[in-house]
């Protein structure tokens, strides 16, 4: 087996495959010469760190492996990588639990690069009272596993075929973009639950919809939500860079209120 690490100019070459780009269109976009990074990527030039930086950008390639390319370069790493509790974190933090508690009574959180749950708010936690195994809370908590587990949410997603469609697609673009062999490793678990093998992209029924809707059995009401993603848009930092806030919004005026006197019981 081969255990050689990659050089640099390899996993550019990686990237720019996995992005679909021909050195030709690669070289376009950072303005350098076809031959220039044809060396780089064979080996015979060595790239500046400059380079390795600007050939990453214009590939869109995660802080995370950037830092991986500049180490096979020859060059120290220049996205830090700090944990959540870390006091120069602390504003993103607080700006990420605003958002959370701001979005009340509709409920969000927040989840890392793996889909775990780094923070939620108070409204998810009437969404998660009859999970029938209870191992699917304890932390780390994985909300994908924790939507599509058949112990999980999936028995009280009406439209479940629909919605394990929409997070399948969503993490096969995620790995497409990332090449994390943990979040493979996902993928392959939740295509092993009952009756979730591959589907191709489904056609929503409502020729009118605009968005994947998540419609949640509560008792004997239903409850239907469209999510929106936010980011942080100018990372430096690794984890910040890796961190998502997924709000969820009333799909219709029933859910709204039904939301709303959850919420008011729960102040109660």
């Amino acid at each position: 087996m081969n255990t050689q690490p990659h050089s640099a100019g390899t996993l550019i070459r990686e990237w720019r495959t996995r992005r679909r780009m021909s050195q030709l269109d690669l070289a376009a976009e950072a303005e350098i010469s076809q031959r220039h990074l044809s060396f780089v990527e064979s080996g015979r030039t060595a790239p500046s760190r400059e380079m390795v930086l600007h050939l990453s950008e214009q590939l869109d390639i995660p802080l995370r492996q950037r830092n991986r390319i500049l180490l096979a370069a020859g060059y120290a790493p220049i996205f830090s990588e700090r944990k959540l509790d870390d006091p120069a974190l602390a504003p993103a933090i607080t700006a990420v639990e605003m958002v959370l508690k701001g979005h009340e009574p509709f409920p969000a959180i927040a989840v890392d690069r793996h889909w775990n749950l780094v923070a939620a708010n108070s409204a998810i936690g009437p969404l998660l009272e009859d999970v029938a195994d209870a191992s699917l809370l304890a932390p780390p908590i994985n909300v994908l596993r924790l939507s599509l587990h058949p112990q999980g949410l999936a028995p009280r997603i009406v439209n479940l075929h629909e919605w394990r469609t929409h997070l399948i697609e969503r993490l096969r673009r995620q790995i497409d973009a990332s090449g994390d062999t943990v979040l493979a490793d996902l993928e392959r678990e939740l295509l092993s639950y009952p009756g979730a093998a591959p589907t191709s992209r489904m056609t929503h029924p409502d020729i009118a919809a605009i968005v994947h809707p998540l419609r949640l059995k509560m008792e004997k009401e239903i409850l239907s939500f469209i999510g929106t993603i936010t980011v942080f848009g100018t990372p430096l930092d690794v984890t910040l860079s890796e961190l998502a806030i997924e709000s969820f919004f009333p799909a219709d005026p029933e859910t709204a209120l039904l939301l709303q006197g959850m919420a008011a019981k729960q102040q109660n």
